[in-house]
């Protein structure tokens, strides 16, 4: 499949088109040199096709001409020309988080849902993994921000991502491009358009996205962080008269790659255990933390592989004073991950990560011509998904050397104490295998350094879970006067889950209740021995049961049904020169499993299986004005998330716990200007103050020894720590970009292009899991490009860089895996930077 791709590529770009460009009113075709900022942008961020200045919430769209011009090639570029959305990818490339104006979660634990939803011509992507796939022809990207329930129903919480694509039309044309660059890059990209009949049109699409590795894992010699992905599409349009149309579409997207790179942001005593030389420890490679560390030290390759694939019909028919639009999806995908879950060159564990979607969509509404002082929006959600999620972490070879040595020596003076007889049993030996040796007196089936911490001991945890989502929406607007306009909407969502776990823990020593051996009873011996070795559970030595209690049971039925009312109120008032509004909106997301080892039975430590919805409210004043050469847009915001679904990552797990109140409150700023014909300029700042209101059950972490103190005589920590009153981690206070773009007409054919773009996030402290002291990063990254177009044989040919300083940060920090003490990063790409080619016909 992959061979015969290549080979239409290549056959295409004999002959291929113009690149896409953004939809503006009585906009046409063109090359690809920037459109004037002062024409009207249409954006459909209500469902309805209205102009930008008159969309009553903050919505930012990146056009076909910036996506083309800045060489964006995926979600995780986009966030370069738009500051309020973040996108990070952590240690697999299913656990990809977006956020907006620092709301947003779902990564990691996959029965987490994410706050900002992601659609793609109207279909709703259910995991962020599945909208990873390179970007098809695109005619616009839309980012709504704040809570947009009301309309978009599900999973919206925090904002929404719209992408709409370029339709098929009823003219022959096609375009390809081929990219190559540094690293071994070489990326194409193409499509064909051709009308079947007078009222049948066609479109294919491929792309493909291959690239070594960007960094070197120097315990296997192999480069990390490649690209290997492959999509195709095919996009059909029917339109038998002026009033009906129907598009169907198909596709196809593969990602196969060895991510992600892991480095060590501070080694504590059990990585420097790892890494001390015999007989002072495991003498195995660990990664140095340095400034700009990119050193990777891994014993196995972390390997990605990502198959997702769907079709949609939409059916959009125009009954004159109203228009119906039917859309019908369904969706399958499945990923895997395997990963070396120590991060160290040492053979502790690994975990064998396998999950699978599919996910069928309807949505159909009504809505009328948009004429007249009242129109209205109405229409109703269906979304049905099963998912099963299975991982699989298993000791490797060098466990039982690790659990001894951090287990320490037994003491001399405890050796001499004993009788005669028992002492060669101790003398030399770990506390571990002394544990072992007196279990053995009493149990013969426990074999000394043979019974605990053996490679393939572990835990398997696997979930299955049946979700079915419903939606009934409707807004309306009355224009009260030629300016003014008054909106409202209203929504009743629900959701009902079922889940079920099957969990097997086949770790004996983390089944161990350390604070009673029982053998020890039986030779009179005192049975608390939690100070000393608790640190050795690294799964469920928190919990009584010190085992997994699977669901459903006779206490626990597995399910968990929620419903909610939201609404939405707008006021749109039109100065002239400006339009300015305010909006008041409410935001819902459902309840979630904890899919993770970390899950307990309710009531247990305080961690129980689930979590409640969030109920998000927004305030929001803006300003949009258009002048001659373009535009500027403000919004100031408060927000405010009750129950935000936190979901930090332990070291061994996930705790999912609700935090009482989250809030932010802050402003947006967005222009476009061009001064003189040959210069555009684009910027956008974003300000944001946020606060837990209240969070009493944030998880306890070893570094805060204030709020969460050891308790001298069991040896534990208390299971949380109160935040409230704190700043939220992830959310930086500044956020901004910036790009400039000059063009030159050369000669009636030859057209040249040269952007540069900035993109500057403040510092912030990345995770509350880890030391504020080294978690807390910032970004400076420098994009550009230049780009000579002929209009005569409508190609292009463009040299592009991006973070073309080569700047250093990290995406993300979090507690090293089993490793007190130690914490690990996940570092950005380095600088890339390549030639593309296009042609058109």
């Amino acid at each position: 499949m992959r061979l015969i791709g290549l080979l239409g590529v290549s056959v295409i770009a004999l002959a291929s088109g113009n690149p896409a460009m953004a939809q503006v009113a009585a906009s046409p075709p063109q090359p690809a040199t920037s459109a004037p900022a002062s024409d009207e942008i249409v954006v459909t961020a209500t469902k309805r096709t209205q102009s930008l200045e008159a969309v009553p919430i903050s919505v930012a769209v990146t056009s076909a001409i910036t996506i083309h011009e800045a060489h964006i090639t995926d979600l995780i570029d986009l966030q370069a020309v738009v500051p309020s959305l973040k996108v990070q990818q952590f240690s697999t490339v299913g656990q990809t988080n977006f956020t907006i104006r620092g709301f947003g979660n779902g990564a990691g634990n996959d029965g987490i849902e994410t706050s900002v939803g992601v659609f793609i011509d109207g279909v709703y992507r259910s995991r962020a993994a599945t909208a990873l796939n390179d970007l098809p022809d695109i005619d616009r990207i839309e980012v709504l921000r704040g809570p947009q329930s009301t309309l978009f129903g599900k999973n919206v919480s925090a904002g929404a991502i719209s992408l709409v694509t370029a339709r098929p039309s009823f003219d022959l044309g096609g375009k390809a491009e081929i990219s190559v660059g540094n690293y071994g890059l070489v990326e194409t990209r193409s499509n064909i358009n051709v009308p079947l009949s007078d009222t049948l049109a066609i479109k294919l699409s491929e792309s493909t996205d291959n690239r070594g590795g960007t960094y070197l894992n120097s315990t296997t010699g192999t480069k990390l962080n490649n690209r290997d992905r492959y999509s195709l599409r095919g996009d059909l349009l029917w339109k038998p008269t002026d009033t009906l149309s129907v598009r169907i579409i198909g596709d196809y997207n593969q990602i196969d790659e060895v991510c992600c790179a892991v480095v060590s942001v501070l080694n504590g005593p059990a990585t420097q255990f790892i890494g001390a030389p015999a007989p002072y420890g495991l003498g195995k490679p660990i990664s140095i933390p340095q400034r700009d560390n990119r050193d990777v030290q891994l014993n196995t390759d972390p390997v990605n592989r990502l198959n997702d694939e769907g079709v949609s019909g939409q059916i959009d028919w125009d009954l004159g004073r109203n228009k119906l639009t039917s859309i019908t999806s369904y969706r399958h995908s499945a990923d895997q991950a395997n990963t070396d879950v120590d991060f160290t060159g040492a053979d502790l564990a690994s975990s064998n990560r396998r999950n699978s979607y599919n996910t069928f969509t309807q949505e159909i509404r009504l809505a009328s011509d948009g004429k007249g002082r009242f129109n209205y929006l109405i229409g109703a959600f269906y979304d049905h998904e099963t998912l099963n999620s299975g991982v699989d972490t298993t000791y490797g070879t060098d466990i039982r050397a690790y659990a001894d040595g951090l287990s320490g020596q037994v003491p001399a003076a405890l050796v001499g104490a004993l009788p005669p007889t028992l002492q060669p049993l101790f003398a030399g030996h770990s506390n571990l295998y002394a544990l072992e040796q007196l279990q053995a007196l009493v149990t013969p089936s426990i074999v000394p350094g043979k019974t605990y911490f053996q490679a393939g001991q572990g835990i398997h945890d696997f979930y299955h879970q049946t979700q079915n989502s419903y939606s009934v929406f409707g807004q309306a607007d009355y224009k009260v006067t030629d300016r003014l306009v008054v909106t409202g909407g209203l929504a009743f969502l629900a959701d009902r889950k079922q889940d079920a776990s099957d969990v097997v823990l086949n770790d004996p020593f983390s089944s161990l209740n350390l604070q009673n051996v029982p053998q020890f009873a039986a030779l009179g011996l005192p049975g608390n021995l939690y100070g000393a070795l608790g640190g050795l559970q690294f799964f469920y030595g928190n919990d009584p049961n010190h085992a997994p209690v699977n669901y459903p049971n006779a206490n626990e039925s597995g399910k968990l049904n929620g419903s909610k009312v939201t609404y939405t109120a707008h006021a749109d008032y039109n100065f002239g020169v400006a339009h300015g509004y305010l909006t008041y909106s409410t935001g819902w997301k459902a309840g979630a499993f904890n899919l993770s080892s970390d899950s307990r039975p309710p009531d247990v430590n305080g961690v129980g299986r689930s979590v409640q919805p969030e109920n998000v409210t927004l305030y929001e004043a803006g300003l949009k004005s258009r002048f001659h050469g373009g535009y500027l847009n403000l919004a100031a915001f408060y927000q405010a998330v009750k129950g935000f679904q936190d979901n930090a990552y332990t070291g061994t797990g996930y705790a999912l716990v609700n935090a009482g109140k989250e809030s932010v409150y802050g402003f947006e700023a967005e222009t476009s200007y061009r001064p003189i014909d040959w210069l555009s300029l684009d910027g956008a700042v974003t300000y944001l103050h946020p606060k837990y209101n209240s969070f009493t059950m944030a998880p306890c972490v070893s570094y805060d020894t204030v709020r969460c103190p050891v308790n001298p005589s069991t040896g534990l920590t208390p299971n949380f720590r109160d935040l409230s009153g704190t700043r939220p981690a992830t959310i930086p206070t500044w956020t901004a970009s910036a790009a400039a773009t000059v063009t030159h007409r050369f000669s009636e054919d030859l057209h040249g292009t040269l952007r540069g773009e900035y993109d500057y996030t403040s510092k912030a402290q990345l995770i509350e899991t880890t030391p504020p002291d080294i978690s807390t990063y910032g970004n400076q990254s420098l994009n550009a490009s230049v780009m000579i177009a002929s209009v005569k044989f409508k190609a292009e040919i463009m040299l592009w860089a991006r973070n073309l300083t080569n700047y250093y940060t990290l995406i993300t920090t979090f507690p090293s895996v089993a490793q007190t003490g130690s914490y690990s990063g996940i570092p950005n790409e380095p600088r890339t930077w390549g030639v593309t080619i296009r042609k058109s016909f």
